[in-house]
């Protein structure tokens, strides 16, 4: 089919590209021309594995274009995706100021009968609204029907997800419409859910906050597990092995970030006291998350009593691995306070760094090598459990640390090989490791 995608971010960019790689026609139009002048030439503007190569290969098929005219872009469109943002207003709601001016520029674009598919995050009814909308501002003769198709994609697997996931959600407003979209996604070779575009729209907040839910409740009992002296990592391993539980986000660490889970979980809050319903549950989720991104400081502080002139390697920026993206990264969080403790900070990341530099007003020393990073510190925080660091032989800390001292909140590295190395290691929800045993 011949099908236009509206935004060319995390969503849109792997959405346009893995329906071109199934064999649809594609075109992916954004607003900004210097975006587009760069996709044009084959280079992805994120940080995705695997998508440079997708996005090459269906370029070179003729599959795959890119525009900033919404008129060209949506000349003969059969269906439309919108995959803007919906970043996070100040009182915790989405906002839906991008989807409606997608909204606009389809309705003033489009020239004949479309499929509108809403693949952004956005609150329940938003579909229905976006639709009269459009329908408001279209020419006469000109019908919309309206879907919801929630993205469930992780940034930094967004590729490999978009091929191998879990379901895929089509909400319609009649049967037709979700057969529509059966079609298209057929490829793609996985269950497909069809239900009403209320509840699919929901479901993509519900499995979100569920999924974050699961996270906080494992810090809380890793923290419980730090006053106890137990082993979280035993205690969720325990729990994994119960079906209804499931091991998965059950690690331990210093809370959740990212673009989804903080922004999600405060709009179904904030959605939900709209409508009067107190979403208590949610709402300790939250605050468990928040104060989790800071205990490594308290450990730090502890320890230390003062942070004046104590050089501090930070590893890792982004929230996750194997992505750029900063957005509600502990380290926006951790590296201030640090800093207005007086430590002297060198962080590390193989990726994030020009995007940290816009983001981080702090003056600290940046670095892609994980070595200079480390050389002369006399402690290191662990913010992001990229590969090499979690590779990273533990001799290597004593090699080049002033003081070998590790605070982990990742918890990568085994307690027994940490327990026989001439370090000392704090991390989550563990027992501390040092040659005199400190506790």
């Amino acid at each position: 089919m011949k099908i236009a995608v509206i935004g060319t971010g995390y969503v849109g960019l792997v959405t346009g590209v893995a329906l071109s790689e199934i064999g649809h026609q594609v075109t992916c139009i954004d607003v900004d021309p210097e975006k587009v002048e760069t996709l044009n030439k084959g280079v992805p503007t994120i940080y995705e594995p695997g998508l440079e190569e997708l996005m090459k290969k269906n370029m070179a098929e003729h599959r795959l274009a890119f525009t900033a005219k919404h008129a060209a872009g949506l000349a003969e469109a059969e269906v439309v995706y919108i995959a803007v943002g919906t970043p996070q207003r100040a009182d915790g709601s989405a906002n839906l100021d991008y989807v409606m001016a997608a909204a606009k520029d389809i309705a003033q674009n489009i020239a004949m009968n479309v499929i509108v598919v809403i693949k952004s995050t956005v609150p329940v009814g938003t579909n229905l609204l976006i639709k009269s909308f459009i329908n408001s501002w279209t020419k006469k003769g000109i019908s919309v029907k309206i879907a919801s198709n929630p993205e469930f994609l992780r940034e930094g697997s967004a590729v490999h997800d978009t091929f191998h996931g879990d379901r895929i959600v089509i909400g319609a407003e009649d049967p037709e419409t979700a057969n529509v979209l059966a079609e298209i996604n057929q490829p793609f070779d996985m269950p497909i859910v069809k239900t009403d575009i209320a509840s699919a729209e929901m479901i993509k907040y519900a499995s979100n906050a569920f999924l974050a839910t699961k996270i906080s409740f494992i810090n809380e009992i890793a923290n419980l597990c730090d006053q106890l002296e137990a082993n979280v990592e035993e205690v969720a391993k325990g729990m994994g092995f119960d079906h209804r539980i499931g091991p998965d986000f059950l690690k331990a660490g210093i809370g959740y970030g990212g673009s989804c889970f903080p922004k999600d979980t405060n709009a179904l809050v904030q959605l939900a006291g709209n409508h009067h319903h107190k979403f208590n549950l949610l709402k300790s989720v939250i605050e468990v998350n928040n104060h989790q991104q800071v205990l490594l400081i308290d450990k730090i502080v502890k320890h230390f009593g003062s942070l004046k002139g104590k050089r501090g390697a930070i590893l890792g920026l982004a929230f996750k691995p194997h992505t750029d993206d900063l957005r509600e990264s502990p380290a926006l969080v951790m590296i201030p306070k640090l800093a207005q403790l007086g430590a002297e900070l060198t962080a590390y990341d193989p990726i994030a760094v020009s995007n940290a530099k816009k983001q981080i007003n702090e003056t600290i020393t940046y670095t892609d090598n994980l070595q200079t990073a480390l050389q002369n510190a006399d402690f290191a925080v662990i913010i992001t459990d990229w590969p090499d660091v979690k590779n990273i032989a533990l001799s290597s800390y004593e090699q080049l640390m002033r003081e070998p001292i590790i605070f982990d909140g990742r918890n990568c590295y085994n307690l027994d090989e940490a327990k026989q190395a001439n370090l000392i290691y704090y991390s989550i929800g563990r027992p501390n490791q040092s040659p005199e045993l400190i506790r």
